[in-house]
């Protein structure tokens, strides 16, 4: 699988203003048009430009799988009506008063790792929109998953101090191999620099030689 280097407002954190499934990838409005273009060929998917809360921060704050949209309360009428006529995906809102969804959860098309912070209502809403089981667990201390792990249906990544036995239950309920890895040049937080799907691996600038090394096997179990 190729892995392709690429910035984002000419930053390294292209995981932080994009979300990407097998289908689409979602792009801030005002990005241009010809790097959106370039990025989907990558990817082997369609663009789709859109906003979320009024912010280009589509990665951080909503969460994308092959069965679903997940976005938060502070997300605009219009931008959720947007979605819905640009996917064929169920979108469904989030009543929570977390915003930061990106940061939160952790999904691929097998299952989820979700913040201990949301209630079990949250929880069982997220699984059923996502159309997965998810389990509640932190990572590498931290509460913010979907910050620290990032998975396709074929592999994925997650936080260098992630102890063995954490590794070992996320891994099972993703149902993929994970590999502890950093990203943009020692980053621990991988989320931030990589867009991933079935079909291709997109990362930030700054990643350096043995890191795409490591996430080429990563995402190729």
């Amino acid at each position: 699988m190729d892995i392709i280097k690429y910035d984002v407002y000419r930053g390294p954190n292209i995981g932080l203003y994009t979300a990407v499934n097998d289908k689409h990838v979602f792009v801030p409005n005002g990005f241009a048009k010809t790097k959106a273009k370039k990025l989907a060929e990558y990817l082997k998917n369609d663009y789709v430009f859109a906003s979320m809360a009024n912010t280009r921060l589509l990665g951080a704050l909503m969460i994308v799988n092959n069965h679903g949209i997940l976005v938060p309360s502070t997300c605009q009428q219009w931008e959720y009506d947007h979605l819905k006529k640009s996917t064929d995906l169920n979108v469904e809102v989030l009543d929570t008063k977390f915003n930061a969804l990106g940061n939160l959860i952790c999904v691929n098309d097998k299952g989820g790792i979700v913040s201990p912070a949301f209630s079990k209502d949250e929880v069982k809403k997220i699984g059923d929109v996502m159309g997965i089981e998810v389990i509640q667990k932190r990572v590498a201390g931290f509460h913010q998953v979907g910050v620290v792990v990032r998975a396709t249906s074929h592999g994925g990544v997650i936080h260098p101090e992630t102890d063995d036995n954490d590794i070992k239950t996320i891994s099972n309920v993703l149902g993929v191999e994970l590999e502890p890895a950093t990203i943009n040049g020692g980053i621990p937080y991988v989320s931030s620099g990589i867009l991933a799907n079935n079909n291709s691996i997109v990362v930030g600038t700054l990643t350096s030689g043995p890191e795409i090394m490591m996430l080429t096997r990563a995402f190729s179990n």
